[in-house]
């Protein structure tokens, strides 16, 4: 972006500024209002003269870095082989400038959309939970302050309130009325059902009809549709681990093969197939994890806790009275930062007492303690200690153990994480029925929320026991379950808490809002088990895939090689050389497949460093202790 604005703020010739009218003119007039759209529904700021400003850009600085190349190595005489081609052929030449000339140039272009795709699906898999809290709403509430509360709500409906941000900014901003400012989002959208969605609800507010109705019928509409979401959320991963297993394990597994007959025949004609295999197995999957992270929506193990404070006068506690300049007063200065400095203790204190918890909510603790073993495992190595340990590819194994020392306290945050948002999840919705069953009975929600606090819900009790006690002692019950909430700190659990909780403020009668937030969150899992049922299926692909990559690899250098003893056939070759070829190329294929596993089952980086784990384990072991 830093580029696009240098751009538009130089001052242009007039020549040269006709020049680039003429051809934004025919740009658009090639691609149409496929950009302008794609680039309103990815939400990018910017226009699409702007956008293809900074592509023109950006393509003349990469012409000018090519053309500065060859000249460099035209006239230094500098010869390099690179994949197999050298720079001083031609074909190379021509090669590169094609890669990254046209190709920036069709990457760029392609970006917004690929934006906008992915968050047509996001939008898609959160607009029934989104519709459900209308629902909840409707039967007090005006529409648009439905959709304001809906706007206001980000972290739990995320896109869906980004979307109707665009019509709160329209009625309030540029003072539209909701008729127009839902029209307006229609022809903006990436998703085709929030525009069908938009447009029925506009015709039901106007004619005057039943809103909770429309929406109730809606929402058990959208869950279907959120199911065939998901349906074809799920085919991408397939085509995609289909084509990862392919070109990037396969594909070394046919390589190391012709590596071994080049090496029994002492051919030399294939030693840019390693420099081949070291670069492009990286950008690969670097590539697709990027391409996974845009398309697909992540398993969301977001855990965001903010300060709750109830105050017996005013909103907040006041500000620092300032003194003459602007100079904060002294009467009450040290008052204010005596409490500063008591709530910062206050966090230490809780960090302290609750260590687990503070580890799984934020990675950075997790990041810190991997930096510190791979900084431990380096100044081993520098020492010598691995020699005594690893008979023969130090080098290569104490790569494989720095990896594993880094990711393994990041993936045990991020199982601690998973492990508490599941065990939370999965009791939450046999809390919603207890307590509308005790509603149903006539107990208070303070009463039954005291009764269910002793039951076995597991992390949920503990909350609850806070949440019953701060009731007693005189909190009201709503603030009681928004603390609660806050402490938790889960979507999903927002979700139905807040839907409970802000149903409560209107209307007595919660049996309606206690179904809406039992099966809505019933639905939220169902999805989320079919999801993980289905992915494992790829996981257990890539982990097949790098074990035959293993097998293969052992075959090719103990019983295959071995079958040649004792033979006349004069057969030379360097057998260290491969075993540490194949070595290093199944440290790449573990750690990337790993984390593609991660992708495949949960879109999260994250989530792959324990398949990482386990296989370079394996793959350290076999190269290590079996291979030789």
């Amino acid at each position: 972006m830093r580029s696009t604005i240098s751009v538009n703020k130089m001052q242009l010739p007039p020549a040269i500024r006709n020049l680039e009218k003429k051809i934004n003119d025919t740009e658009m007039l090639i691609h149409g209002s496929h950009l302008p759209g794609a680039l309103r529904s990815a939400h990018m700021a910017t226009v699409a003269e702007e956008y293809l400003r900074s592509i023109r850009f950006n393509v003349a600085v990469t012409v000018l870095g090519f053309c500065a190349m060859y000249v460099f190595f035209q006239i230094s005489g500098l010869k390099l082989d690179l994949l197999g081609l050298s720079t001083s052929d031609s074909v190379f030449w021509i090669l590169l400038f094609l890669v990254l000339v046209p190709g920036q140039y069709a990457l760029q272009m392609q970006y917004p959309a690929i934006l906008a795709h992915g968050r047509k699906t996001k939008i898609e898999l959160d607009l029934p939970y989104a519709i459900s809290y209308m629902q909840a709403l409707s039967t007090t509430m005006p529409p648009y302050e439905i959709i304001r509360k809906v706007y206001e709500e980000a972290d739990m409906f995320n896109e869906v309130s980004r979307e109707f941000g665009m019509i709160v900014r329209d009625v309030e901003l540029f003072g539209d009325d909701l008729l127009t400012a839902m029209k307006n989002l229609q022809h903006t959208t990436p998703s085709p059902a929030l525009r069908d969605f938009l447009n029925d609800l506009g015709i039901v507010f106007d004619s005057g009809g039943d809103i909770t109705s429309y929406l109730g019928a809606k929402t058990e509409f959208f869950r279907e549709q959120a199911k065939r979401e998901l349906e074809l959320v799920l085919k991408t991963i397939e085509i995609m681990a289909e084509v990862y297993v392919s070109a990037f394990v396969a594909g070394p597994i046919a390589l190391i093969i012709m590596i071994v007959a080049q090496g029994m025949t002492n051919a030399k004609s294939m030693e840019w197939i390693l420099p081949f295999m070291y670069v492009c197995i990286p950008a690969g999957a670097i590539v697709m994890i990027w391409l996974l992270s845009i398309m697909l929506p992540p398993e969301n193990l977001e855990v965001t806790r903010k300060e709750i404070a109830d105050y017996d006068f005013g909103t907040s506690i006041p500000e620092v009275p300032e003194g003459q300049n602007g100079v904060p007063g002294t009467a009450d200065e040290k008052f204010f930062k005596k409490i500063a400095a008591q709530k910062q203790r206050n966090r230490i204190l809780n960090r302290l007492r609750n260590p687990l918890r503070a580890y799984i909510t934020t990675y950075d603790y997790s990041i810190i303690a991997g930096g510190m073993v791979a900084l431990v495992i380096v100044l081993l190595f520098q020492t010598g200690w691995f020699d005594t340990i690893f008979p023969h590819n130090v080098f290569e194994a104490v790569i494989c153990v720095l990896i594993i020392g880094f990711m393994a306290p990041v993936a045990l945050a991020y199982e601690g994480r998973r492990w508490y948002v599941r065990d939370v999840e999965s009791h939450l919705p046999e809390f919603l029925r207890e307590l509308s069953d005790m509603k149903d009975i006539g107990l208070t929600l303070q009463e039954s929320i005291k009764r269910i606090s002793g039951a076995k819900l597991g992390l949920l009790s503990s909350e609850l026991s806070v949440a019953s006690r701060d009731i007693s002692a005189g909190t009201n019950v709503n603030a009681a379950l928004v603390r609660m909430e806050e402490r938790i700190g889960l979507v999903s659990v927002k979700r139905a808490m807040s839907l409970l909780v802000r149903a409560s403020e209107i209307t007595t009668n919660l049996r309606q809002i206690f179904m809406i937030a039992i099966t809505d969150f019933e639905y939220y899992l169902k999805l989320k088990s079919e999801r993980a049922n289905t992915t494992i299926v790829y996981v257990m692909i890539i982990y097949l895939s790098f074990g035959i990559y293993l097998y293969t690899a052992y075959q090719l250098n103990v019983p295959f090689l071995e079958s040649f003893k004792g033979q006349s056939m004069s057969i030379t070759m360097d057998m260290a050389g491969n075993v540490t070829d194949m070595f290093r190329i199944g440290i790449i294929l573990g750690a990337f497949s790993g984390i593609m596993a991660g992708q495949f089952s949960s879109n999260s980086v994250l989530c792959g460093f324990k398949h990482s784990i386990v296989l370079l384990s394996a793959a350290l072991v076999l190269f290590v202790y079996f291979v030789s």
